[in-house]
C-alpha cells in the first residue's frame, strides 16, 4: 500500500537494530575528521561522502558492506566525538518518529587512540542521556563482541554490558562477518552473560545459513536474532505458501523469538537478491515476531520512515500491520517490562489511532 512519507514518518516507530558507528551523520564524519587529523576520507565534500558511503555499502557483499566502518570508526576515538554521535543520533531519531531505539556498538573499535572500554561506554551514555533529555526518545544500549576476535574479548565485552545493566545498556550482542566464525566459539561470553539473566541478541543467518541461527539459539541463548533471513532456508515452499517447517523454524515460531529484519541491508549485502525475494513476506503471513530496522542508515541511505515505506509498498503492509510490527518490537525490547507498557499505550497505539483519523480524513 502507498502511504506519503510524511504520514509514515509521523507515525510513533520502534527501533531495535540500528549500529551507532553505521548512522552517523556525513557531515560530521568530516567534522571530526577534521577535529582528530583524521585524512582518509575519500571527500570532505559531505553529499559526495554520503554517496561513497551508499556506493561502497551496495556492492552485494557482506565483508565489502563493512569497509565503511573503517571511517566512521577512525573519527570516534574521542570522548566528545562519541557524545555527539550518541547525542545526534536521538535527534535523527526523533525527526523520524522514533520513540523507542536499541543502539549498538562494539566498544573495542573506539580504543584505537588509548581510551578504556568504561570511558567509551560513559562517553555514549553521556550523549545518549543529553539527547533523552532534549528529544525525549527513549534508548537502550545493546554491546557487541566481534565474531572475529578471540573469545577472551568477548568475555570481556560481555563482562562490560552487565557492569553498565543498571546504568543504560540492555544487552550484549555478537556482530561482524559470520563465514568461518561460528557463535559457538563465543560461547563462554554467553553463558556468563545467562548467568547473569541478562538480555542476549545475536547477528545469525545473514550472511551463513540456518546453522548460524541454530548455534545462536541453542548453544548461545538469542532472545532475539538479528536478520535471519536464512531461516527460510528450514521452510519447505510451493507456490508460494509454506509447505512445512523444519524443527528449528518451527521452535522460532513457537517460541516467539523475535526476528530483527532490516530489509535494504539485506539486499545492500547479498543476504537477498531482491527486496521482492525478502523472507519477510513469509515470516510476517506465518505469524513470525518480526520487527523492522534500518542497521545502517548512513550506509544504506535510509531511515525507519523509509523502511516502513519499503514494506508497505513491497509486501502490502496496511496501518493495522505497520501497528502490530511496532508492538512487535515495543513487546521484543530489552527495555524493563514496566517500562516498556507505557510506550506501547501511552505513544504507540494513541500515535497509531491519530493516524487512522488522518487516514480516515484522506490526509495519509
Amino acid at each position: 500500500m502507498k502511504y506519503s512519507k510524511e504520514f509514515l514518518r509521523s507515525l510513533p516507530k520502534v527501533l531495535l537494530h540500528d549500529h551507532l558507528d553505521g548512522g552517523v551523520r556525513a557531515q560530521t564524519v568530516i567534522d571530526l575528521a577534521k577535529e582528530s587529523g583524521y585524512d582518509k576520507l575519500p571527500t570532505t565534500d559531505p553529499g559526495e561522502l554520503a554517496e561513497w558511503f551508499h556506493r561502497g555499502a551496495t556492492r552485494g557483499s557482506l565483508p565489502l558492506f563493512l569497509e565503511g566502518f573503517e571511517h566512521t570508526c577512525g573519527v570516534m576515538q574521542t570522548e566528545e566525538s562519541l557524545e555527539r554521535v550518541a547525542y545526534e543520533m536521538l535527534e535523527d531519531m526523533k525527526k523520524d518518529g522514533v520513540v523507542y531505539v536499541e543502539t549498538r556498538f562494539a566498544p573495542v573499535f573506539h580504543t584505537l587512540k588509548g581510551l578504556h572500554l568504561e570511558t567509551v561506554v560513559r562517553s555514549v551514555l553521556r550523549g545518549l542521556e543529553r539527547g533523552k533529555h532534549d528529544f525525549g526518545v527513549e534508548y537502550g544500549i545493546i554491546l557487541c563482541a566481534m565474531r572475529n576476535m578471540e573469545p577472551r574479548f568477548s568475555d570481556e565485552i560481555a563482562e562490560l554490558a552487565v557492569d553498565f545493566r543498571d546504568r543504560g545498556v540492555v544487552g550484549f550482542d555478537l556482530a561482524g562477518e559470520e563465514g568461518g566464525y561460528p557463535p559457538k566459539k563465543h560461547v563462554d561470553a554467553f553463558h556468563y552473560i545467562q548467568r547473569e539473566n541478562f538480555n542476549i541478541t545475536i547477528h545469525a543467518g545473514e550472511a551463513f545459513g540456518k546453522e548460524s541461527i541454530w548455534q545462536a539459539i541453542q548453544w548461545c541463548g538469542a532472545h532475539r536474532i538479528g536478520h535471519a533471513t536464512r531461516l527460510i532456508e528450514d521452510m519447505k515452499i510451493k507456490d508460494g505458501e509454506v509447505l512445512n517447517m523444519g524443527r528449528l523454524a518451527q521452535y522460532v515460531l513457537d517460541k516467539r523469538l523475535p526476528l530483527e529484519i532490516c530489509l535494504t541491508s539485506n539486499v545492500h549485502t547479498g543476504a537477498v537478491k531482491s527486496m521482492n525475494e525478502h523472507p519477510f513476506g513469509f515470516y510476517y503471513r506465518y505469524k513470525f515476531r518480526v520487527t523492522l530496522n534500518t542497521d545502517d542508515r548512513l550506509m544504506s541511505n535510509i531511515t525507519l520512515t523509509d523502511e516502513y515505506q519499503t514494506a508497505a509498498e513491497v509486501f502490502d503492509l496496511k496501518t493495522d500491520d505497520l501497528e502490530k510490527l511496532t508492538i512487535n518490537a515495543m513487546k521484543s525490547a530489552f527495555m524493563p517490562y514496566k517500562r516498556r507498557i507505557p510506550i506501547i499505550y501511552e505513544k504507540i497505539k494513541p500515535g497509531f489511532a491519530a493516524a487512522r483519523e488522518k487516514l480516515a480524513k484522506g490526509k495519509a
